[in-house]
C-alpha cells in the first residue's frame, strides 16, 4: 500500500512539473500597426451608391465629359460595404476616402470636357459635407461602423487650393489666394509659390497676415443659419492657439474639426510639396491636439494608443530618396515633425524592373535604417497616376503578390482586387482611372471571383500579421523563393514565412531559421496545419504559394 501511495505521489509530481514546463500558449491580440497596414483607397463618388436621393444637388445637370460628372457614390454606400463585411473579407484595416467637403457648385472645362468636382478636390466650403456625398449623420455612422470592425478611417485634406472659379463660384479675395503665376516646377519656388494649373486659385499659405472671411462664405453661412456658431468656434480656436487669422490657420481649424467631431483616425494630405513645409508641422500639431481631445471626450470609443496618422502626397517621392525630397535647388524633409508616411511613387517601376527579392530587401533595409520610425504607402494603381503598373489588368495576381507582400503600408486602389479596367474608351485624361466600381463582375464573372479570392487571402494574412509590412525581411531560400518577416515591439512578436513560385503538389520548406522544432504551423493559403520536423515543413497543396504562421 505504501509503495502504491508513493507511486501515485511521484506520478502527480511528474505530471505537475510537466504542466509547469509547458504552459498553455495564449495568443496575444494582434496590434494595429500603421507601418504595415492594409489600406483601401476609394473615390467616394465612384465606389457604391447607397442613397440615390442625393445624386443631384446645386443643379449640377450640365452634360459632362465621359466619367467627369457625379456618378452617385456616397458615404452610405461605403458604410453598406463595411457592414456587409466586404473590407473585412479583403483584409482591409484602413480606408482612405477622397475629400467629402462641399465642392464648387458649377462645372469647368480644363480641356478634358466639362467636369464637376466629383473627385472632392475642388473645395467651396471646408466646413460642410457635400450633399452628393451625404450628411454629417452619415459620416458618424460610417466611422462607428468601421471602428466596430477594427477599420481606421482617413479623410483627404486639401490646404493648397480652393476649387476653380466659375459663374456660380467666385474667386476668393486676393488676401486669401493667388491666381498667377502658374507653376513651372523648375525649382522650389516655381513649385510652391504658384497655381498648380490654370484656374485653380492657390491659397496664400506663406502669409501671416490676418484676413477677414471671404464674403461669399459669410453670405453662405448666414443663409444656412450657422454664421454665429462658426464665428464663435473660430474665435475660440484663435484665442486658444494664438495664431494670426491667416488663411492656412482657418483651413487647419476647419479640417481638424472632422477629428474632434467624428473621430477620424488620419488624413491623407494632398499636394504636399506645393505648400511650405512649415505648414505641415503646424498641421501636425493641430491634428495631434484634436485627436487627443477626441480621445479624452470619447474614452469608450478609443481603439488603441496609436497617434493620429498623416500620410503625404509628395508627387514623385520615392523610397530611394530617403527622407529628403529634391526640388533641384533645395532638399526638403517632410517626415520629421510632420508626416508618419509618404506615398511611394517608385514601387510601380521597381515592380516592373526588379525581381521580388531585390525590391523586398531594399525596402525592408531602408525602412529599418534611414526611414526607421516612419513609413511609406505603396501603390500600383491610383486616381491620378496615368502610368499604373497594370492598366489593362492583365497581371492581377502578380499585382497582389508584389503590393500586399512588399514592406511598407499597402494601398489597394478600389477595383485592384476585382481587375476593374483602367482603360475606359471615350475618356480623356485621368477619367479613365476613375470608373465606377465593377460590383457586377464579382457576382457574374468567374475570373473576377478567382482574382478577388487571391487578394482576400493575401490581404487577410497581411492584416493578421504586422510582420508582413512592418517586419524585417530575410531571404531563406533563393530557389524556391522563401523568405521570413519578423516584427517585434514591446512584448509582441510576430513571425511569418512566405514561399512564392513553389511547386504545386508536394513541397518542402525550410523554416529552421524562424520556427523551432516541433512547432505546429498553419498554411493560411491552403488552410492546413503542418509540423516542423528536422527544421522543415511539408505542404501538399494545389498552389504555388505558402503563407506560414504559428498555429
Amino acid at each position: 500500500m505504501k509503495r502504491l501511495l508513493t507511486l501515485i505521489i511521484v506520478t502527480i509530481l511528474i505530471v505537475s512539473c510537466d504542466t509547469k514546463e509547458k504552459p498553455a500558449v495564449v495568443k496575444k491580440e494582434v496590434p494595429f500597426v500603421w507601418e504595415g497596414a492594409n489600406l483601401y483607397f476609394l473615390l467616394t463618388d465612384r465606389f457604391n451608391n447607397g442613397d440615390a436621393s442625393n445624386d443631384v444637388n446645386f443643379d449640377r445637370t450640365k452634360e459632362t465629359g465621359k466619367l467627369r460628372g457625379f456618378e452617385g457614390g456616397d458615404i452610405k454606400g461605403i458604410t453598406q460595404k463595411i457592414n456587409e463585411g466586404y473590407f473585412t473579407d479583403l483584409g482591409i484595416n484602413a480606408i482612405w476616402m477622397t475629400p467629402i467637403v462641399e465642392q464648387i457648385h458649377d462645372g469647368t472645362d480644363e480641356s478634358t470636357g466639362l467636369t464637376y468636382g466629383f473627385h472632392g478636390y475642388w473645395t467651396k466650403d471646408w466646413t460642410a459635407i457635400d450633399p452628393n456625398y451625404g450628411t454629417k449623420e452619415d459620416l458618424h455612422e460610417l466611422v462607428a461602423a468601421a471602428h466596430k470592425k477594427g477599420i481606421r478611417i482617413l479623410l483627404d485634406a486639401v490646404i493648397n487650393h480652393t476649387g476653380p472659379v466659375t459663374e456660380k463660384d467666385p474667386v476668393w479675395p486676393s488676401d486669401w489666394v493667388r491666381t498667377e503665376p502658374q507653376c513651372t516646377y523648375q525649382n522650389y519656388e516655381t513649385t510652391v509659390t504658384c497655381t498648380l494649373v490654370k484656374n485653380l486659385p492657390d491659397i496664400l499659405t506663406e502669409s501671416n497676415e490676418a484676413v477677414d472671411l471671404p464674403p461669399q462664405l459669410v453670405e453662405k453661412w448666414k443663409a444656412e443659419g450657422r454664421y454665429e456658431q462658426e464665428i464663435a468656434e473660430l474665435d475660440e480656436f484663435f484665442t486658444r492657439t494664438g495664431y494670426p487669422r491667416a488663411p492656412r490657420f482657418y483651413i487647419m481649424k476647419w479640417l481638424t474639426d472632422y477629428i474632434t467631431e467624428f473621430g477620424i483616425d488620419g488624413y491623407r494630405v494632398d499636394t504636399v510639396k506645393h505648400t511650405e513645409e512649415s505648414v505641415w508641422q503646424e498641421f501636425r500639431k493641430e491634428c495631434d491636439y484634436a485627436f487627443a481631445k477626441w480621445k479624452e471626450n470619447n474614452a469608450d470609443k478609443v481603439l488603441d494608443d496609436n497617434g493620429f496618422y498623416l500620410v503625404g502626397e509628395v508627387y514623385n517621392y520615392g523610397i530611394s530618396a530617403g527622407k529628403a525630397f529634391d526640388f533641384g535647388d533645395k532638399k526638403v524633409n517632410y517626415f520629421d515633425k510632420s508626416f508618419n508616411s509618404l506615398i511611394n511613387f517608385e514601387i510601380k517601376w521597381n515592380s516592373a524592373q526588379q525581381d521580388k527579392e531585390t525590391m523586398f530587401k531594399r525596402y525592408s533595409d531602408s525602412l529599418h535604417t534611414n526611414l526607421k520610425g516612419y513609413g511609406i504607402l505603396n501603390y500600383l494603381s491610383s486616381h491620378d497616376d496615368g502610368q499604373p503598373f497594370d492598366p489593362k489588368r492583365e497581371k492581377p495576381f502578380e499585382t497582389a503578390t508584389k503590393l500586399l507582400l512588399s514592406p511598407g503600408t499597402s494601398q489597394v486602389y478600389y477595383g485592384d482586387e476585382t481587375a476593374r479596367s483602367l482603360v475606359i474608351e471615350g475618356t480623356v485624361g485621368d477619367a479613365t482611372l476613375r470608373s465606377n466600381m465593377n460590383w457586377n463582375d464579382i457576382t457574374s464573372n468567374v475570373e473576377t471571383q478567382k482574382v478577388l479570392a487571391y487578394w482576400q487571402k493575401l490581404g487577410q494574412f497581411r492584416k493578421n500579421h504586422p510582420a508582413v509590412g512592418a517586419g524585417v525581411h530575410q531571404m531563406l531560400s533563393e530557389k524556391p523563393y522563401v523568405f521570413s518577416r519578423v516584427y517585434a515591439k514591446g512584448d509582441f512578436t510576430d513571425e511569418v514565412v512566405i514561399g512564392l513560385d513553389l511547386a504545386e503538389g508536394e513541397k518542402t520548406v525550410d523554416v529552421s531559421k524562424v520556427f523551432e522544432e516541433g512547432t505546429t504551423l498553419h498554411d493560411a493559403y491552403s488552410n492546413q496545419d503542418v509540423e516542423v520536423k528536422e527544421g522543415k515543413v511539408a505542404v501538399n497543396s494545389a498552389f504555388d504559394i505558402v503563407l506560414l504562421e504559428k498555429k
